[in-house]
This record gives structure tokens, sequence and C-alpha cells, in this order.
């Protein structure tokens, strides 16, 4: 009998059992010792270059003097800046950086927008109908209506009157209406003398002529037409006097007949400077 005391072969299994975990915990220490060593060792240059990128940092915030460049100041296009603009005027400032001003440049702030990407999804803003809505003529492809066209009503090209060769511009299609001035009233000047509207209306020979339509008057001075006439029996009127130097915008070949066979002479005026022009 034993007596309380451990068989040979648990004794044997104890001190193996001993002796592996003394194995396993130096192996441990070995293991550990060795990967502190190389870690420490593949450290070291890596703090070095982070204290050498530390210092140049450091030196680049440094204040630096302009050396003669002058700041420019940015206008900040981005409301949600504008209050700390206020605060710090600093914000907006160009100052000469590592390669320059030229080097230190960028768009201000709100100032370039991204672009808008249609039909990329409902995230884009404009996904899916891109913003022609899904129904009607004009989601459709291609053109909806023709240039000009007002849904069927009278379009604005047809409703415009047209005249043909020129347009309806400064220089194209525009009547004139003139204020007629009759041999009657010619008959009624002195011979030899020179005749005009203004000096007809200074003489009382005819009232004054008010025409509302067309181009009548410009530059304050009224046009002027000189024509033939009938009298009361319908008869035409005759031109009696002699020597007559009549100033008019227009000429009817009746009265320049008549002005001419009395040995009168007929001037044209330009109707905007109402100046004498040049005869051939």
């Amino acid at each position: 009998p034993n007596h309380g005391l451990p068989s040979p072969t648990s004794q044997g299994r104890a001190v193996t059992m001993v002796a592996s975990r003394t194995v396993v915990l130096c192996m441990t220490a070995v293991v550990s010792l060795s990967s502190l060593g190389f870690s420490s060792a593949f450290m070291a240059p890596m703090a070095g270059s982070s204290l050498l990128a530390k210092r140049q940092i450091s030196a680049s915030t440094s204040p630096r003097v302009a050396s003669g460049v002058t700041q420019l100041n940015m206008k900040v296009f981005d409301w949600k800046r504008r209050e700390a603009l206020v605060a710090d005027p600093s914000l907006g400032a160009v100052t000469e950086g590592e390669y320059g001003i030229l080097g230190n440049l960028s768009p201000a702030p709100g100032s370039k927008r991204m672009k808008n990407r249609k039909g990329r999804g409902i995230s884009a803003g404009q996904g899916a109908t891109c913003g022609f809505g899904m129904r009607g003529q004009k989601s459709r492809s291609g053109r909806p209506a023709r240039p000009g066209f007002e849904g069927g009503q009278i379009p604005l090209y047809r409703r415009l009157p047209k005249l043909v060769g020129k347009g309806m511009g400064r220089d194209g299609h525009q009547k004139a209406n003139y204020g007629l001035l009759n041999l009657s009233v010619l008959n009624k000047c002195q011979p030899n003398s020179e005749v005009t509207y203004e000096t007809c209306l200074e003489k009382g020979l005819m009232t004054k002529l008010r025409i509302k339509k067309g181009t009548s008057v410009i530059y304050s001075k009224q046009l002027v037409k000189v024509i033939g006439c009938n009298d009361e029996n319908r008869e035409p009127v005759k031109l009696n006097v002699a020597g007559l130097t009549v100033k008019a915008h227009a000429f009817t070949a009746s009265a320049v007949e008549q002005i001419q066979a009395n040995g009168g002479k007929c001037v044209l005026l330009n109707p905007v400077t109402n100046q004498d022009l040049p005869t051939e």
C-alpha cells in the first residue's frame, strides 16, 4: 500500500509538465526580446524622419517677409464664410508661400461649383427625368416644337407686317407724311423772293400744318412738299409769280414745271439737317 503517497507514474507526469511549461516560458521571453530589438531598429529612422518633418513644418509656418510683394485681397463668394472674413480679414489674403504667390493661389470659396450631372441617379439632383418631368410634349426626346410655334395661335412672325426689299428699321421702309404747300400760296408771295414753309407762316400766308401720323417732323423741322392744286372750279392753278426760289423737302412734277417755267428755282432740303442739298 502507498499510504497516501503519490505513485511513481504520477510523479513522472508532474515533472514532465513543469519542464514543458519552463521551456514555453523561455521561448516566449526570447521571442519578445528579439521582436523588441527589431522594432526599435526599424522605428529609429522613422522617428528621425518625423522629427525632420516637424522641423520643416514649423519653419514653413513661421511668418515670412513678403519682400516687396503686395497682398491681394480675394473676394469671398461663399455667404457662409462672410462673417468669418469680417471677423478675421486675413482669411482672404494671399501671401507669398514656399513657391511664391503663383504657387499659393486658389479659387475663392464658392466661386467654382461642380458640374450638374443629369441622369446619374436621384442623388445627383437631376436624375431619372433630368428635370423634364414625367409626361407631356416637352418631356419627349427631340425638339418639342418648331421655332416660332406659339401653340396654334398666329405667331409673331405672321402678325407683323412685311415690306419687300428693306427692313422696318432706320434705313428701311419709312413712310414720310409731308405737309403740303400749294401753288396758290406761292401766288401770294413777292416776285424774286425766297419761299419756305417758315416764311409763309411768318407772313400769314398759310396756317400751321398739323400731322399726327407718320414721319412728319425731324429735329423740330416740318417736312414740306410743294404740290400743284385746283381752284374752286376744279381747274389747275397756274403760278403767276416769277423768279421764286422755293425750298422744300419734296416737289411734285407739276409744281417743278410751273416754278421753272416762271424763271424760278426748286431747292431740295435735307430731311435730317434741313440744309440745302447740292444740285447736280
